[in-house]
């Protein structure tokens, strides 16, 4: 069994979790998440706990046990204290505006690029060289980030784009004469 499906799941107060057959819906205070469950897996609800196991001896079974125990924590993080990606702009009049469910950003081109965002993910603008995403659901945050900065990405030699709060740009040396 995976040493990760060995842990269970704590289910912290006001977390409720349906259990239906190949379906497993989380609800808290940041919203519901639903999560479609192979038939490899078990899941069994002990009081405040999740606990998962495989349903056969395969290996595929094993290994799905312990990712699906990592999704549906996820979920239950997501629900209870949701969770944020921090992307910045670097470059010289790069600039974002959150209004509402859209981000308009400049971004150098010559027009300026209008984003909207996907339910249940929110945008922040505390700078305007910052974007602050929150959400419950950790892959959508994750994908609408990836799309932001895959409108801009990072480039080499002046660092100049969009970037995440943590990346560190690997930089190339200037062309020599």
């Amino acid at each position: 069994m995976s040493r990760v499906a060995k842990q269970p799941v704590k289910l912290p107060p006001g977390v409720e979790v349906t259990l239906e057959p190949g379906r497993v819906s989380v609800k808290g205070g940041k919203g519901t998440l639903a999560l479609a469950v192979r038939p490899d897996v078990r899941i069994r609800q002990e009081g405040a706990e999740l606990r998962f196991e495989p349903a056969g001896n395969s290996k595929l079974a094993k290994a799905l046990s312990g990712t699906y125990r990592a999704l549906v924590n996820n979920m239950v993080v997501g629900v209870s204290q949701g969770f944020e990606k921090r992307l910045q702009l670097v470059g010289v009049g790069y600039r974002a505006q959150a209004q509402g469910r859209t981000l308009n950003l400049t971004l150098g081109f010559s027009h300026p690029v209008t984003y909207s965002l996907p339910e249940g993910i929110s945008a922040e603008t505390p700078s305007p060289t910052e974007i602050v995403l929150k959400g419950a659901d950790k892959q959508l945050l994750g994908q609408v980030a990836a799309e932001i900065r895959g409108l801009r990405p990072p480039e080499p030699y002046k660092g100049k784009g969009v970037r995440y709060a943590d990346e560190q740009v690997r930089r190339k040396e200037a062309k020599k004469k």
